[in-house]
């Protein structure tokens, strides 16, 4: 028996590098960094003083009434302003989705949300103290809460799931949308990611790990800069990314405009260390490999492969061992690039904003650049075409997309031309 086929008929996100998907990959295909110093709170105690931050959005501009987003956390307000992108897209609202087979699946992969933090400065204040916490705090620091607005503002009554398996529950957040559909459970899934942890308590945790660069303070558009030998450290970001799953004739008898097909997801854990991957990429390699399975292809029909791209040295070099190992001797013709060089790391949000980046490179036939790539890591193996600083028009008929996660977590996802 065939297996159902699942398409993409929306995509709509929230970036650094602008609050819908046009914006944004103007600037991605660009090699425009989003990153900046911090406004969101006073950074200059902190030793990481830049991030990738959103800027100048409001929920008003998607229709939605400002004393309902008022009401909502950041993280929220960015997954229901990607989703009614995407929704738009799509053709679907609260009323074209009545009657619907419709759920929801999100990748949160922090949560540790400024609504939390408020909460706890009013805890320990001397002055303040419980009575003082804000009335709406338990249910804005949900990671769920995200998913629930979204499902409320499109009247899904649906299953409604939040994923979190750190840097790749935006890529697991599609697989599991995969299944839905696949499983006949679903018709429709708004299937994505998103994060808002450019809070100070956030920044300051991930600096104690010596996981942020604290090197490019003055200079925050080079910070980012994956598989290049002065890279020091990720660049945190904030953001959300959603694609419209669609059961493929479901999307074919209402004449539904198809982006692309998720051809194919396969996930793994390293069982290994709780933040490096392993060094040969085994973890990695078996979700890539079980994605390409599921998706009945072999890896030289892939194109285009956007790296994790962290600009950290145990990612980057894991990752190119990843990809050699899968694509043996294809590897040195396969075009790779890390958007986090022009994004950050927008963690819940990554896997899903650099699947869209998949989309729109096959779209438009063009390979996004790895900016800030001036002298590849050769002494630690990374000596593959990361499309070093410029972009390149290349015929992209199928792309594929890693991420791998704190604790481990793998996942891989495959689009292809529909």
């Amino acid at each position: 028996m065939a297996r159902t086929r699942v398409v993409v008929t929306g995509i709509g996100c929230v970036s650094s590098c602008g609050n819908n998907v046009t914006d944004t990959w103007n600037k991605v295909k660009n090699g425009e960094s989003g990153i900046d110093k911090i406004t969101l709170f006073d950074a200059s105690n902190h030793l990481v003083q830049i991030a990738g931050e959103v800027k100048d959005f409001s929920l008003e501009n998607y229709g939605v009434d400002k004393k309902l987003a008022r009401k909502m956390s950041r993280f929220s307000k960015f997954l229901l302003g990607a989703s009614i992108e995407a929704g738009n897209q799509a053709g679907f609202n609260a009323q074209t989705l009545e009657g619907v087979k419709a759920g929801i699946v999100t990748g949160v992969g922090i949560g540790l949300s400024d609504d939390l933090e408020n909460a706890y400065k009013k805890y320990y204040d001397p002055a303040a103290g419980v009575t003082r916490i804000p009335p709406l705090t338990a249910p804005l620091v949900l990671n769920n809460e995200a998913a629930a607005q979204v499902a409320m503002h499109f009247q899904i009554h649906g299953p409604s799931y939040t994923v979190s398996t750190a840097c790749a529950s935006g890529t697991d957040a599609l697989g599991v949308g995969l299944d839905l559909i696949r499983a006949g459970r679903l018709d429709v899934c708004f299937a994505g990611g998103v994060d808002a942890n450019v809070t100070g308590f956030n920044i300051g945790c991930y600096q104690a790990l010596s996981a942020l660069t604290t090197k490019f303070n003055d200079n925050p558009k080079a910070a980012s800069r994956p598989f290049d030998k002065d890279r020091s450290g990720f660049v945190m970001a904030e953001g959300s990314a959603v694609l419209v799953l669609e059961e493929y004739e479901h999307a074919k008898a209402r004449g539904a405009k198809i982006l692309a097909e998720l051809a194919g997801y396969g996930c793994s854990s390293d069982a290994y260390h709780i933040t490096a991957p392993c060094p040969d990429g085994a973890g990695g390699v078996r979700a890539m490999k079980l994605a390409f399975e599921d998706a009945g292809m072999k890896p030289e029909e892939v194109q285009y492969y956007n790296a994790h791209g962290t600009s950290t040295a145990a990612n980057d070099t894991a990752e190119t061992a990843m990809v050699k190992t899968v694509f043996g001797d294809y590897a040195k013709k396969l075009h790779i690039s890390s958007t986090k060089s022009e994004t950050g790391h927008m963690v819940g949000g990554a896997g899903a904003i650099e699947a869209i980046m998949c989309i729109k490179a096959m779209e438009e036939n063009f390979i996004p650049p790895t900016a800030n790539l001036d002298n590849p890591d050769l002494e630690h193996g990374c000596d593959l075409d990361y499309t070093p600083k410029s972009g390149v028009k290349c015929e992209v008929k199928a792309a594929a997309s890693c991420s791998l996660g704190f604790g481990g977590h793998n996942g891989c996802v495959i689009f292809k031309r529909c």
